[in-house]
């Protein structure tokens, strides 16, 4: 599997000098099956070069969505495949207990919001409740599992049968904790990411800024790397990096993870790095 970062900042885009080499563009990863299998994880600002990068014999895509945060789907009505007739689409979420997806997801893409409605897209649009369960995609399968942050929102753990990617961009694991001494089997989003190869994964916050923002859905660097230790993941990438984090700051928050990390390979998540799993 190939996995390319489109979109690597959380909260708000953030284009500017002290973000260029991490980049500025909210939440979107694309995954690339052993078949050719196109699942791209998020709708940040990311997907509209992700989209603009498809190829014309590109005519299916598996869109996962973690959750319904603006950071990750404001990018969605500006995915040119979405205004091909020829082009069908997959979108899979977490349900709601008083909404389908298909409603929640047209609040967006409808006036006052959005000029185009969903139901006046060209493609073929089909909606999915993640309802539990393993999926198959052509040659690989998909997983998905509630994780701590608000309202409804789902890990994603992408398999091809020999390597799996665990995806988890707004995470809280620690739950207040200034350090996190996870327990396995109480912890949130564990048997996504248990024994990946590639665990995405939230590190919004300092160790210092944590404590001022607990209960806000997010990670710190070192309950990160804590996280991915207690998951015996193989290489952890930095992701959902802070608005108001430049590249200098998130070179230190790296620095100060891989010098915490023992059995995990902490890696920085730039915007247009590609991995091989």
């Amino acid at each position: 599997m190939l996995v390319r970062l489109w979109g690597t900042r959380g909260s708000l885009a953030a284009p500017g000098p002290e973000t260029v080499r991490y980049g500025g563009n909210t939440s979107c990863v694309e995954i690339r099956g052993p078949e050719g299998e196109l699942l791209i994880l998020d709708a940040g600002t990311g997907i509209r070069r992700l989209g603009a990068s498809l190829a014309a014999d590109d005519n299916e895509a598996h869109l996962l969505l973690t959750h319904l945060h603006m950071d990750h789907i404001q990018g969605r009505g500006f995915f040119a495949p979405l205004f091909r007739p020829d082009f069908d689409i997959h979108i899979w979420g977490p349900p709601s207990s008083n909404q389908l997806l298909r409603d929640r997801i047209s609040r967006y893409l409808s006036p006052p919001l959005f000029p185009v409605r969903l139901r006046e897209l060209p493609s073929l649009v089909a909606i999915h409740d993640i309802l539990g369960g393993e999926v198959r995609i052509g040659s690989l399968t998909m997983r998905a599992e509630f994780v701590c942050h608000p309202g409804p929102t789902v890990g994603y753990r992408i398999g091809d049968g020999r390597r799996s990617i665990a995806y988890i961009p707004d995470h809280e694991p620690a739950l207040g904790h200034r350090t996190a001494g996870f327990e396995p089997r109480w912890t949130s989003g564990i048997d996504l990411a248990e024994d990946c190869d590639l665990l995405i994964h939230d590190t919004q916050f300092t160790a210092a800024e944590y404590p001022d923002h607990a209960g806000w859905g997010h990670s710190s660097i070192d309950h990160a790397v804590d996280f991915a230790e207690a998951a015996r993941a193989r290489r952890l990438v930095t992701f959902h990096h802070d608005p108001a984090h430049g590249d200098t700051e998130i070179d230190e928050m790296l620095k100060r993870g891989r010098a915490r990390a023992s059995t995990v390979e902490v890696l920085p998540g730039h915007e247009g790095d590609v991995f091989e799993v």
